[in-house]
């Protein structure tokens, strides 16, 4: 399991990165198709009350599968972009079942 992890006009928290890589774990345990991921934490100046954003990007066979949220705080927008990003997993699956 390979993350990269972007931090834009944020300071680097070792622990934020933890806690993403352990939603991500979980990810990549259920789907062993996944190559890589890249996250990006960024904060919104203009917009104090939702303005924590997490983009992720999946690496895997095929297009690549991105997701992003913007929320109170990061922890709230990590969960919400990860289940975003099971619902496109989940229908990704599929596809590859059929053929």
């Amino acid at each position: 399991m390979i993350v990269n992890f972007e931090y834009v006009d944020v300071d680097v928290s070792e622990t934020l990165s933890a806690f993403t890589e352990e939603k991500l774990r979980k990810l990549f345990d259920r789907y062993e198709f996944l190559i890589s991921a890249t996250v990006y934490f960024k904060q919104e100046e203009h917009l104090p009350e939702t303005g924590k954003i997490c983009n992720i990007e999946l690496s895997l066979p095929g297009p690549r599968i991105y997701a992003s949220s913007s929320e109170k705080n990061f922890e709230v927008s990590v969960r919400e972009t990860i289940g975003d990003l099971e619902r496109q997993l989940k229908k990704r699956k599929e596809v590859y079942k059929m053929h």
